[in-house]
């Protein structure tokens, strides 16, 4: 896995080996095929493209196998190493030998551009052979952002193959920014670093070498960002990193800068900024999160904490407190795949089940959305309406894309992908955590305490999930190939909570949004009921602990229950006013105008008393699972006032009344694939009751 806890001292949970835990079906499996059949190899073309990205021809020019200019952009190093991240890790699950070998090519190629320093960036090293770049002269040009995914790729590389080639590229490129640091530390000033990705590499490369120097220069580099001379809020770094109580600026690099802190801190205790963690986490989750897990509300402009006197400007970033628009909404990809990278990691930390429900929600809404469903195309952010048209044009395009200029979203995208079946579980010594709910198979070992003569008290099983969640709330689990047990006596024995042997506790996330649902433990042998448990409202957002004392002839069911539901935002939340987004489970709902007979979404209403019921649709070859139901229509102007305008600023209003009409809701990762057009997540409501409107108007459009 990216991140590996195993052996973190402050850990709370560990995740499973990559060999050890797969989707063995339904919906994450289905994402997983897409990845690696579709996304992998589309992504592959365009890195290999120079005329598209210009990606691989920059390293060849930087090894110097063949001349030419640097093109394309500053951060296409990274980019690349986040793509073979998700490469390495599909070709092994599909025992792809041919994408493997593709890969070591690659890796000696990157061995070739690399420095006898250690130094490794596209850019400067062919910029400086004709004087046109030098070495960190613009903190813009992402170098050590390009070393930070060296870092991390290169990790997995080594986890997953054994070979060492690109480690030892990336344990060059460390010495280098180790020498940085260095000659940092004796200026007293470090420059800035943007969109810290170095941090969690730097983590990584201590927890795959075990060199305590990884885990010292990562401590350095977050000590070392205080000394920024006119910091920026965009980077963080306008205060003290002891200071942070708001999430601000770039929410990429926010998300980046908070993961990383996170692994320092996994690693080495330290209260004061877990205290930090505490507070930004909260700061976002409880004032700036999208309703779909997005982060950044504001594409460019002025700090919103910034004033007359201090110049800041700001991009791609967090806003004020509950300002989050709709149409313009910047919510990059990448800085939610961020967001999954720091919420996992204070999950270990700290085992609250809040964050395993913002990381879910992160993946299965907003991440997701990020990609067509066949896997080539791309957004790079991810607004929560399409309006029919706009007056102005937004600097990112309202459809999603083969190639965007700024392809750092795509690989980061597939990699997280690749590996989601590690979200599945979080392990301890007493037992397993439910993150991700999908049809799996996980072998699990339970390593125990040791008694007094030195026995561990392992125990190992494999745990079979049957679901089809997140479209239903059923969830099966049985256990295989149990053995081992705890050793008599002592330490080592699982004691005071009715797992003797070979028993463990199976933690069973109930998500914020369950309302009930029910647990049993039968029997395999005569259907025996063992235990029995009704969940209650006051269970949502908790871990519910089940003993399981014989695994091997037990069968878990977990029933969450999924009704469509309506929120509301809070009242600060101006765009919002009045209006509800649909969920169900935890899946965000939009209306797209491909499924509703009328002139434009605007003049739609939910009802409050709506019932929503859910209907399997196909959507390019993809099942998913709609929700259809009767909205409310405002009359036609034609029917009512002639001279009603829809383009005027301001006009008296007049009461059209309404109209019924059918409707259909999908799953909001899954719109765009259907032509372009208006799309919404937030609906006006009314307490008109659906039995007070006129007959039907229109009726469903065809199927997609």
């Amino acid at each position: 896995m990216l991140t590996d806890t195993t052996k973190s001292r402050n850990a709370k949970l560990r995740s499973l080996p990559y060999q050890d835990v797969e989707w063995t079906g339904g919906f994450y499996k289905e994402r997983f095929d897409t990845c690696a059949d579709s996304m992998v190899p589309h992504l592959q073309r365009m890195f290999e493209s120079k005329d598209i990205s210009h990606v691989l021809e920059n390293f060849k020019i930087a090894a110097g196998d063949v001349e030419g200019e640097f093109d394309g952009t500053v951060f296409g190093d990274g980019d690349f190493y986040k793509w073979m991240e998700s490469a390495v890790y599909t070709a092994v699950r599909t025992g792809n030998k041919a994408l493997l070998d593709r890969l070591e090519e690659y890796v000696g190629l990157i061995g070739r551009a690399q420095q006898e320093d250690g130094y490794i960036s596209t850019k400067q090293i062919i910029g400086e052979r004709s004087g046109k770049a030098s070495r960190l002269g613009d903190i813009n040009d992402f170098e050590v952002y390009n070393f930070g995914h060296l870092f991390t790729s290169a990790c997995l590389y080594y986890r997953l193959t054994s070979r060492d080639s690109f480690l030892q590229v990336a344990k060059g490129a460390a010495g280098y920014l180790k020498k940085l640091y260095s000659e940092a530390e004796q200026k007293g000033e470090v420059q800035t670093a943007v969109c810290p990705s170095h941090y969690m590499g730097l983590a990584e490369m201590y927890r795959t070498t075990g060199d305590p120097e990884y885990l010292a220069l990562l401590k350095k580099a977050i000590a070392l960002r205080d000394s920024v001379k006119e910091g920026m809020d965009d980077n963080q770094d306008s205060i003290p990193l002891r200071n942070h109580e708001k999430i601000i600026g770039h929410a990429v690099r926010a998300n980046y800068l908070y993961a990383g802190v996170a692994d320092l801190c996994l690693e080495e205790a330290d209260a004061e900024l877990q205290e930090v963690l505490h507070k930004v986490w909260k700061s976002l989750v409880t004032t700036k999160l999208y309703v779909t897990g997005g982060c950044g509300a504001l594409y460019n402009g002025a700090s919103p904490y910034g004033y007359f006197f201090k110049h800041q400007l700001v991009h791609q970033a967090y806003g004020y407190e509950y300002q989050l628009p709709n149409v313009t909404a910047y919510n990059e990809t990448c800085a939610s795949v961020g967001g999954v990278y720091w919420a996992w990691r204070m999950f270990c930390l700290e085992k609250k089940p809040e964050y395993a429900d913002v990381l879910e929600r992160m993946v299965l809404n907003v991440n997701l959305a990020g990609v067509s469903m066949d896997g080539k195309k791309f957004f790079y952010e991810n607004m929560l309406r399409r309006a029919k048209k706009l007056s102005y044009e937004l600097i990112w395009g309202q459809e999603r894309a083969e190639y965007i200029l700024s392809y750092c979203c795509p690989p980061n995208l597939a990699r997280l992908m690749a590996q989601l079946s590690e979200y599945a579980y979080g392990v301890d010594e007493g037992g397993i955590y439910t993150v991700l709910y999908g049809e799996s198979r996980a072998k699990v070992t339970l390593p125990g305490q040791r008694n007094a003569q030195g026995e561990s008290g392992e125990r190992t099983f494999t745990v079979i999930q049957e679901t089809a969640y997140p479209y239903d709330g059923k969830v099966r689990f049985t256990f295989e190939n149990v053995a081992g047990e705890a050793p008599e006596g002592g330490e080592g024995a699982v004691s005071g909570n009715g797992t003797e042997g070979q028993g463990f506790i199976l933690h069973l996330r109930i998500p914020a949004w369950a309302k009930g649902g029910n647990v049993e433990v039968r029997s395999l042998t005569d259907g025996h009921v063992c235990q029995a448990k009704v969940l209650t409202r006051a269970l949502a957002g908790s871990y519910l602990e089940v003993p399981v004392e014989d695994p091997a002839d037990v069968e878990v069911l977990f029933d969450l229950g999924m009704e469509a539901r309506l929120t509301c935002a809070h009242v600060m939340v101006e765009e919002n006013g009045n209006q509800v987004a649909v969920e169900r489970g935890p899946l965000v709902y939009c209306l797209e105008g491909v499924d509703v007979r009328t002139e434009t979404l605007d003049d739609l209403l939910v009802p409050s008393d709506i019932c929503l019921e859910p209907e399997p649709f196909e959507i390019e070859g993809r099942q998913v699972i709609a929700l259809k139901g009767t909205f409310l229509k405002r009359k036609t102007r034609d029917e009512v006032r002639g001279d009603y305008d829809r383009d005027a600023l301001y006009q008296e209003y007049v009461d059209r009344g309404y109209e019924k009409i059918q409707a259909r809701m999908i799953p909001y990762f899954a719109w765009d694939n259907r032509g372009m057009g208006e799309m919404r997540v937030w609906l006006p409501v009314t307490d008109v009751r659906t039995a007070s409107a006129t007959d039907d108007a229109g009726g469903m459009t065809a199927k997609s």
